[in-house]
């Protein structure tokens, strides 16, 4: 840990109190989501349509080493807080200068880190060696760390903790390698394990059933991105990574719960409340850990609280966010093989030609996804539901496979992108309840997924992508009215705050943190 000496001004760190997270300033951002609905909107609209235009590099603080960086700032109190892998650091969100940066030993190089949580005067992180740590805002200084699980297993931790009143909600990685998946809630104050939630029944527990013989003990069903939040019914909704061996399902045939999943947990205890499985006994390796969107909307004239999830299987739902009933599903990319619809209840009717064989087949959409971890935007001046689509098909072959202690990987082989249908990407905006496609931007030459979306109240859809450009689209229209290259890969998504009565749009890229604002 570095403490510069105060040779400029810096902000004031000030706490950040429960009631802060519950109504969110939009002078700040302070939940990898912008808010616990997850709808990443800024009602900020000092840069609107008409001035959008005149945007420009304000600042940007260089990471040094860092590649492909996935973290999404957190801003509070003037103060920006980023993320790297073992690293954290605070910088002047006016200027972009650094206050003190942390760095832990040993610095492990084990898979992306997404981001801290911030509460009172610490700052939260999970780390790669699979523990979770709390900063001391002011310094940097290390106030504790807890275990999340052995590292020496293989798992790890790259979620950007949830703070809810005073627990820190993180998930863990990988199920890939057939560890099976839980939920931590941790004490905010002392690091003590509140509760925790696993993703795989054992055997006497429900669920368990939809398991073949023993295929449960590495079962997988990873827990890797945040989730939301519903204060008023103090719900946790997280989504499900996929089972374990990925691509062979001969040996663990059922619908494998809670893989797959979107969960409801009770905040206070960690209890399973409800659960809707995406697709049953996943043989394609599609995690529904996309982020779950909290909205309050009409649906057929009732009004009802409301989850939608754009998942990586190509369908898009709405669901009720109180009982977990399945309202409606479309698909969402227009070359989708493996279903041919979803029934009454939301259950896919698959194609059972469409599954991995030893001599491949072809899937649509790809291993990769229709979409992925790219989170999506709601803006309720638009009513309308904006993500980042993934066109493409992918060849999955099958074998089988042996699971082996230590973190190697367990998936009974694997996949390529099909060379006749390469990925495409698109910016598109859906209507909210039907999911009908409202407008698409393609962005040209983007083929990695990786950058999310922004919205905000100056009617503008900022989003990022793999040719390292920033654009800002028109909410309603889906015209480019503005645009800059970074110069890397975006592999995250942006965020605004207002400082000084001026508002500011943040990207993360390879690995620089780049800061916009209206020209003057």
């Amino acid at each position: 840990m570095r403490l510069l000496p105060v040779l400029f001004a810096v902000p004031a760190l000030a706490q950040v109190t429960y009631q802060d997270l519950l109504k969110a300033d939009p002078k700040d951002w302070l939940h990898y989501s912008g808010q616990y609905h997850s709808q990443r909107h800024s009602t900020l609209k000092l840069v609107n349509t008409a001035n959008v235009s005149k945007l420009v590099p304000k600042w940007m603080y260089n990471i040094a080493g860092a590649r492909r960086m996935e973290s999404v700032p957190i801003v509070t109190g003037g103060v920006m807080y980023v993320s790297h892998p073992n690293e954290v650091y605070a910088l002047d969100a006016r200027t972009g200068r650094l206050i003190w940066d942390y760095h832990r030993q040993p610095a492990l190089a084990k898979g992306p880190n997404r981001g801290v949580g911030v509460y009172g005067n610490r700052v939260y992180m999970g780390t790669p060696d699979a523990h979770l740590i709390a900063l001391d805002a002011r310094t940097g200084s290390l106030l504790w760390e807890s275990k999340i699980a052995e590292a020496s297993e293989g798992y790890w931790s790259p979620v950007a903790p949830l703070v809810i009143k005073d627990k820190v909600i993180i998930g863990i990685a990988p199920g890939d390698h057939g560890l099976n998946g839980f939920l931590d809630a941790y004490d905010a104050n002392t690091g003590e394990r509140l509760w925790r939630w696993h993703a795989i029944p054992k055997p006497g527990e429900p669920g368990n059933e939809t398991w073949a013989g023993d295929s449960w003990k590495h079962g997988g069903g990873d827990t890797w991105l945040t989730g939301s939040y519903d204060p008023e019914l103090n719900l946790i909704y997280w989504g499900i990574g996929n089972p374990a061996p990925d691509f062979d399902g001969d040996v663990r045939k059922g619908d494998n719960l809670y893989t797959e999943c979107m969960v409801a947990l009770d905040g206070n205890t960690g209890k399973l409340k409800w659960y809707f499985q995406f697709t049953p006994w996943d043989v394609h390796d599609w995690d529904a850990v996309e982020i779950p969107v909290l909205v309050d909307a009409p649906f057929k004239g009732k009004p009802r609280k409301l989850l939608v999830q754009a998942n990586r299987n190509g369908y898009y739902y709405v669901l009720d966010r109180v009982t977990g009933e399945f309202l409606h599903g479309t698909p969402f990319i227009k070359n989708l093989n493996w279903a041919t619809g979803l029934t009454a209840k939301g259950r896919p009717i698959r194609n059972e030609k469409v599954i991995p064989s030893f001599q491949g087949t072809k899937t649509c959409p790809a291993t990769s996804g229709a979409t992925n971890w790219m989170s999506p935007a709601y803006s309720p001046d638009t009513g309308w539901f904006y993500m980042v689509a993934q066109e493409g098909c992918g060849i999955n072959t099958k074998s089988s496979d042996t699971f082996r202690p230590g973190g190697f990987p367990f998936m009974g082989t694997g996949y390529i992108e099909s060379p006749e249908e390469p990925w495409q990407m698109y910016v598109r905006a859906l209507d909210l309840t039907t999911g009908k496609l409202m407008w698409e931007y393609k962005q040209l030459n983007s083929r990695r997924y990786g950058a999310g979306l922004l919205s905000t109240a100056g009617g503008l859809i900022f989003a990022g992508d793999d040719q390292g450009f920033l654009t800002a689209l028109n909410a309603r229209t889906g015209k480019d009215l503005w645009h800059f290259n970074t110069g890397q890969p975006i592999s995250t998504q942006p965020v605004s705050y207002l400082m000084d009565g001026k508002q500011y749009v943040t990207v993360i890229n390879g690995s620089n943190v780049v800061t916009f604002g209206l020209f003057e």
